[in-house]
């Protein structure tokens, strides 16, 4: 496949026929941004060798607000603990997730307050900082910020990931089990394995970037147009892989309307105040 045809289908693959952009720099690290698809079929395959060493270094190479470096990240392996994992993040029926198991690791991103909080008052000083809400946004950045770091590497390698934002659902019972300090919680999870042969990812189209992206100033114009245009991209990814046919919109309105698709997440500033961190 010449490179011109593989970008050309990359792109439009992102953003469908017509509202794909004409003009990208291209060069190999932006292509293998644009073929970031989630995997949600793993192989049996063990992951490779240093791969925990790699994933890591990468992460620790993300940008960390005023290098305080206010995140963790706990692998998880052992496989009765993975079956744990799954079982509070897979909703109330339990039968989402069960890629969690099949996977041979699930990376839990921690915003991770109790190392900076535990130093200062070693020395008896008071965080006071840490009781204010940019506190808890600075960490759950950086984790997010290295969690994509780590995704971007497992994929250079040839392994496939998908995030499970379903850890929050059960934010308290998670971190009891992952024996979490206070001052912290698990943002996210990350599943890393090698895809199966059958696995049927695909690029998941995105909306138009003029949605997305704006000059100088913020613009809502055309959204209705914007968004009726990206229905176009958003059936057809769905038509092909056979899924249940909605709409965006549909998608848009049903999270932001149903407690049921927070499935416990409603309960996490509790959890968090509990768990120290403050929101003044």
């Amino acid at each position: 496949m010449s490179e011109d045809l593989n970008k050309v289908q990359l792109i439009t693959a992102r953003y469908g026929e017509k509202d794909r952009p004409e003009n990208i720099l291209w060069n190999s690290q932006i292509e293998g941004l644009l073929n970031h698809r989630s995997v949600r079929n793993f192989s049996q395959q063990a992951l490779p060798e240093y791969w925990f060493e790699t994933l890591v270094a990468a992460a620790q190479s993300a940008s960390t607000s005023s290098n305080l470096q206010q995140w963790s990240m706990v692998a998880v392996t052992d496989p009765a603990l993975r079956a744990q994992v799954r079982k509070l993040s897979a909703g109330d029926k339990g039968l989402a997730n069960g890629y969690i198991e099949e996977a041979p690791a699930i990376l839990l991103w921690v915003a991770d307050l109790s190392r900076n909080h535990d130093m200062t008052v070693s020395d008896g000083l008071t965080p006071g900082v840490h009781d204010y809400l940019d506190s808890f946004v600075m960490a759950t950045v950086d984790a997010a910020l290295a969690s994509q770091n780590a995704t971007v590497a497992a994929e250079s390698i040839g392994l496939g990931t998908v995030y499970i934002g379903a850890t929050r659902n059960k934010a308290k019972e998670l971190a009891e089990l992952i024996q979490l300090p206070a001052h912290s919680y698990v943002v996210c999870g990350l599943v890393v394995g090698w895809p199966a042969a059958d696995s049927d990812a695909a690029i998941r189209p995105r909306l138009p970037q003029s949605v997305v992206a704006h000059h100088n100033l913020y613009s809502a114009c055309d959204l209705d147009a914007h968004v009726r245009s990206y229905e176009e991209a958003f059936h057809a990814f769905r038509e092909g892989l056979g899924m249940k046919d909605k709409t965006w919109k549909q998608a848009v309105q049903g999270a932001a309307t149903s407690l049921a698709y927070m499935d416990g997440r409603q309960n996490l500033r509790a959890t968090l105040e509990e768990r120290g961190f403050g929101f003044k």
